[in-house]
């Protein structure tokens, strides 16, 4: 793995990784509205990862990873810890290249994410997200069994991996003859916001490249303003379960320091707005943090001054019960 400017990746890894998902992810399209652009103040466009396999980008970089194991490797399997996408995304990397799987998941994550987590063929063993320390028990059960560790965003392999969408958003807004002036992706630890930051900059260097989190969890927000890695304080829940990692990640802030332009944030209310919004127009479904960077951008905290936006709708695993009060807002 090569780097730059002390960096964890660059452009090369993830046009490596591009190669490697070439014909197993999907090139997820580009979508917008005439009524999504009114209210963001610019043409707004949305990467739609809720149609890659498994519902989210995590896919991406979970097969790059997995992807590159040796044989001994491969059959010792490999062990991951998620709240629900990452899991996701590795249960099913290990199962299109033959490997078993263990997934530690929170006892609170969404039902359906869990079920669909085994569907692909994984074991899953819960962890308590107060309590716990789910880096401690993935290690342990990492070195009991010999199997690969498969981090969520910490790792040079996944982080290259999310970097395709970055590679995918420059190539599509090229196709339409269009350069981004804004990407805004959002972040739990900050692999996704890392690797498109990456991508973008490296593709269409004048691009401004933006984090969303949940309000109160502001980690990089903090950690941007401070010049090093700041947990934050947040006091309550958010249904914005996928990005609740307390601080940024020790390989994916020093890309987002040097590569971020600023961060944004939405409270819940405005993620379910968000999220009605694209399904009334667009007929995506996304999950709560996945729509973070889309609620921003339609309270007008990304500034398109008239010109091109993208936004990085991560993911579509939701439960029905929270999309039903996503869709009661219409």
């Amino acid at each position: 793995m090569s780097a730059s400017a002390d960096l964890a990746v660059d452009l090369a890894d993830i046009e490596a990784a591009a190669a490697r998902l070439d014909g197993v992810a999907i090139r997820t399209p580009l979508l917008r509205h005439d009524a999504l652009d009114a209210m963001a103040g610019g043409r707004l466009f949305i990467k739609a990862e809720p149609l890659q396999r498994t519902g989210s980008f995590k896919f991406r970089g979970a097969y790059n990873r997995i992807r590159q194991l040796n044989p001994e490797q491969l059959q010792r399997g490999v062990v991951a810890f998620s709240s629900g996408n990452h899991a996701q995304g590795v249960a099913a990397a290990a199962a299109l290249v033959g490997c078993p799987a263990l997934i530690l998941m929170p006892s609170d994550a969404p039902a359906i994410k869990i079920a669909a987590t085994r569907a692909l063929g994984a074991e899953v063993r819960f962890f308590d997200r107060l309590r716990d320390n789910r880096e401690a028990m993935g290690a342990a059960i990492s070195e009991e069994r010999g199997a690969v560790l498969v981090p969520p965003y910490d790792d040079p392999h996944i982080i290259s991996g999310q970097g395709t969408v970055g590679l995918e958003i420059v190539s599509q807004m090229a196709e339409m003859g269009l350069r981004p002036d804004v990407v805004c992706a959002c972040a739990s630890g900050g692999g996704l916001v890392a690797g498109v930051a990456m991508a973008v900059t490296a593709r269409a260097p004048d691009a401004r490249i933006y984090v969303a989190e949940p309000a109160g969890y502001d980690d990089h927000a903090l950690s941007l303003a401070a010049g090093v890695r700041t947990s934050h304080a947040a006091d309550r829940p958010t249904l914005c379960d996928a990005l609740m990692a307390p601080i940024p990640g020790t390989l994916t802030f020093p890309i987002n320091q040097q590569r971020l332009a600023g961060a944004v944030s939405a409270t819940d209310e405005e993620v379910l707005d968000a999220m009605a919004q694209a399904f009334l127009y667009l007929k995506l479904v996304i999950e709560p943090g996945g729509a973070v960077g889309l609620a921003a951008a339609l309270h007008g905290r990304l500034d398109l001054n008239g010109g091109c936006g993208v936004v990085v709708a991560s993911g579509g695993n939701v439960d029905p019960a929270v999309f039903q009060q996503a869709l009661a807002r219409l």
